[in-house]
């Protein structure tokens, strides 16, 4: 040791000071009294308690178990030496006040307490009091252990700054180091001087794993990062620090460095609050990443880690970004209120995204891209002002298990090209839509819950082609599944019901492959097909939907093959306004209405189906359509086999008509108003008139017995042969009806199955 430094010490032994402290009878009096000669020593202002190596806490003394928990900590710390500049020659000119503490080192400077743990002077403990510290050049290269002493929180009053270069280095030997409880600070006079050697307020370099806790640290350089690990072997321990306030990124860590990093506090930095790149994997745990002015975590360039339980909110950017083959494990983090997404995965980033919480983002809350790759696991994204999960510009991913609700957009979207696998999610009470495929998007779509959404279930638009496959989508306000502006793909062993518009509509150039589903409970009928929609579908089973199983409109041209429709509370397949279809080897039956309805210039084709057992008729044909019936099997229909109204011609050939019951003939030939049969819920096909006298409207229809019997001698005319209910016997007509029971006040008479609702989704884009 120099002359200069043995003049800034005591050299009397700590035991000695030890001795003192404990057994000195000035302690006698009493507990207040060794607190104000420890508070003397260390400055603390309760206990700092140091029960192993590398463990420092303070205490409140209620809570310790210890009698006197200011003597049990002197015990613990009396072997450090204290950094306090001037008190060594205070200490010299007061011997007496100062008697048994005389064993006690002391240093002038920070450089100096290392130069003495360097020589061997004491044991590496280094008590850093009160002050601030100006450019000292701290290079730790030892174990040592150095800890701001000062009152009240600690680390507010033991500044160590520096102007030139870093103020903390770990080099290789400082393995077991320790620094804690201090404010470290760069703070250059140019914040961007490019000349610094570095550019970091506490700089960890190869092969050293020192401890920092408790420590406040920033950087005002606009270059460079508040703490920089680098390199193999870097593995620090950080925990409880404040890393804020920076003007480049917070916490930089690089270069295969590894490390844990705990409980930390990392704000209000101008980029991001942790880089992690070129191969880096630290275990980051517990810390709160806030209100950055960049992104919260950016991990680039095959950067990994190990992210658990962090709270990351209120960033300008992401919360979590990855980039360029980094591959981050995030497990069971918070990652809210970001000023645009949650996660942005791009340039084939990848990544485990597993248990987190994604919610309440300006943008969606997970954002996938440019042929990115990562795993999006049991997560909880909702309350999104925009969507859930946005999957573009040829991004794929694993999207499974997660729960996605409430959010403004769509759950999950698909477009340009993506190809994501997403199954077993819970996509539900979205503002918007359930999952929205478009712009050739593509994907895997299988085994998911879709439900109580606000929109479509799922969207499938613009050249798209999904495979959507054994998913559940239902309960929804609008339509269930929804193929508009070319949407292709495959829908296959889906169940699909109890939506509020119909389970399935297929529209403008659609055509997708429709198979194996079962779509029930539509209160708009089972599938729509209409404005030139195409789509082959097969083998489903189409039942109890509130009107038609299948509606085909609108110069539609769909193949329907060997599907089961059935048990509609309206007709089987109603096919109109210039809708036409290929109908193969389908079982339709007991429908409330017409097994087929053919209205409105329609031709279809229907080749080898089976229409039987429903309460109206099996197949009707009216308002100048025509149809091709080849090979087909109509039996044990209500009102009958088939029915043509006035003017319908229809290409016939080898159908078999058998026990129908014929209700309709049988009424007509007992005498009976056919309003007896139908009520006002059936269509029967049969001749109608109108009556002068009476001053029926155009609107109004009379059966042929009320013709001769309630209206005999009147002024009447034959309209057609045509679907309709007598409104005679409904009771609509000034005269009541003497063949039929009590009136029911229904309204006009309409021809024509009540049209279905068209989706407006289209108008919410």
């Amino acid at each position: 040791m120099s002359l200069e430094r043995q003049e800034n010490r005591t050299t009397l032994t700590s035991s000695a000071a030890k001795r003192s402290y404990l057994n000195d009878r000035t302690f006698t009096p009493g507990v207040s009294l060794k607190k104000e000669l420890y508070m003397e020593v260390f400055e603390y202002t309760l206990p700092m308690m140091h029960p192993e190596p590398g463990k420092f806490f303070q205490i409140h003394p209620d809570d310790h178990d210890h009698p006197n928990p200011w003597r049990e900590s002197f015990r613990q710390l009396y072997k450090g030496a204290h950094v306090n500049p001037g008190y060594a020659e205070h200490f010299y000119n007061n011997v007496t006040r100062y008697k048994g503490r005389e064993n006690m080192l002391y240093y002038d400077t920070i450089e100096d307490a290392l130069g003495g743990v360097q020589e061997g002077h004491f044991d590496g403990l280094v008590f850093v009091h009160s002050g601030i510290y100006t450019d000292e050049w701290i290079y730790v290269e030892s174990p040592i252990t150095m800890l701001g002493a000062g009152p009240g929180k600690v680390s507010d009053n033991v500044v160590i700054e520096n102007t030139r270069d870093s103020t903390f280095v770990f080099m290789e030997g400082s393995e077991d180091a320790y620094v804690g409880f201090m404010t470290i600070r760069f703070n250059p006079e140019d914040k961007s001087n490019n000349h610094h050697n570095t550019h970091h307020c506490l700089e960890i370099t190869v092969n050293c794993c020192p401890s920092v806790d408790h420590c406040i640290i920033s950087s005002t350089c606009t270059v460079g990062s508040a703490v920089c690990v680098s390199g193999h072997g870097a593995c620090p321990t950080i925990r409880h620090c404040t890393i804020s306030d920076c003007e480049n990124v917070g916490l930089y860590i690089t270069d295969h460095a590894q490390g844990t990093y705990e409980d930390n506090d990392i704000s209000n930095n101008a980029l991001a609050g942790i880089w992690v790149k070129n191969h880096a994997n630290p275990i980051v745990r517990r810390n709160h990443i806030h209100h950055g002015r960049d992104v919260g975590v950016f991990t680039f360039d095959h950067g990994m880690g190990y992210f658990e339980s962090c709270n990351i909110h209120r960033n300008r950017i992401a919360g979590f970004e990855v980039k360029a083959y980094a591959n981050p494990t995030v497990v069971r983090c918070e990652i809210h209120h970001g000023h645009t997404g949650g996660i942005y995965v791009h340039e084939k980033g990848r990544g485990q995204f597993i248990d987190n919480k994604i919610y309440a983002n300006n943008f969606a809350g997970v954002w996938v891209t440019s042929n990115s790759d990562p795993t999006i696991r049991g997560n909880a994204i909702f309350n999104g002002h925009q969507g859930g999960v946005y999957i573009f510009g040829d991004g794929r991913g694993l999207i499974e298990g997660n729960d996605i609700y409430g959010n403004a957009l769509a759950g999950i979207q698909i477009r340009t090209n993506s190809c994501p696998i997403v199954r077993h999610n819970k996509i539900h009470d979205g503002q918007h839509g359930g999952i929205y495929v478009h712009e050739k998007g593509q994907g895997v779509i299988e085994e998911n819950e879709v439900y109580s959404n606000t929109l479509a279930g799922v969207w499938v638009t613009t050249g798209s082609t999904p495979v959507l496959r054994r998913n559940r989508i239902h309960s929804g306000k609008q339509v269930g599944v929804y193929f508009y502006d070319n949407g292709h793909g495959m829908l296959e062993d889906n169940d699909i019901y109890n939506h509020m518009y119909s389970g399935v509509q297929i529209r403008t150039g659609s055509n997708p492959k429709i198979k194996r589903n079962k779509i029930w409970g539509g209160q708009n009928g089972g599938i729509l097909v209409y404005n030139a929609g195409l789509g082959i579908v097969e083998d489903n089973e189409i039942f109890d939907n509130a009107m038609a199983g299948v509606w085909i409109k609108t110069d539609s041209n769909p193949t329907l093959r060997r599907n089961k429709i059935h048990d509609g509370r309206d007709g089987g397949i109603c096919i109109f306004n210039g809708g036409r279809g290929n109908l193969e080897e389908n079982d339709i039956f007991r429908n409330a209405q017409a097994g087929v309805l053919i209205s409105t210039n329609s031709h279809p084709m229907l080749h080898k189906n089976r229409i039987f057992d429903g309460f109206a008729a099996g197949i009707e044909i009216t308002n100048h359509a025509t149809a091709t019936l080849e090979s087909n099997q109509i039996f044990n229909n209500k009102f009958g086999g088939l029915f043509l109204a006035s003017g319908v011609i229809v290409n016939m050939k080898d159908n078999k008509f058998s026990s129908n019951q014929d209700a309709i003939e049988k009424a007509v030939s007992r005498g009976q108003c056919l309003y007896k049969i139908s009520s006002y819920t059936s269509y029967p096909m049969h001749d109608f008139y109108r009556c002068h006298t009476c001053n029926t409207t155009e609107r109004n229809a009379i059966c042929t017995n009320c013709i001769k019997k309630c209206h005999h001698e009147h002024e009447v005319e034959f309209i057609r042969h045509d679907r309709f209910f007598c409104d005679c016997g409904a009771g609509t007509l000034s005269n009541p009806c003497t063949l039929s029971g009590e009136p029911t006040h229904d309204t006009d008479t309409l021809y024509d199955s009540a049209p279905p609702i068209e989706s407006n989704t289209l108008q919410h884009n």
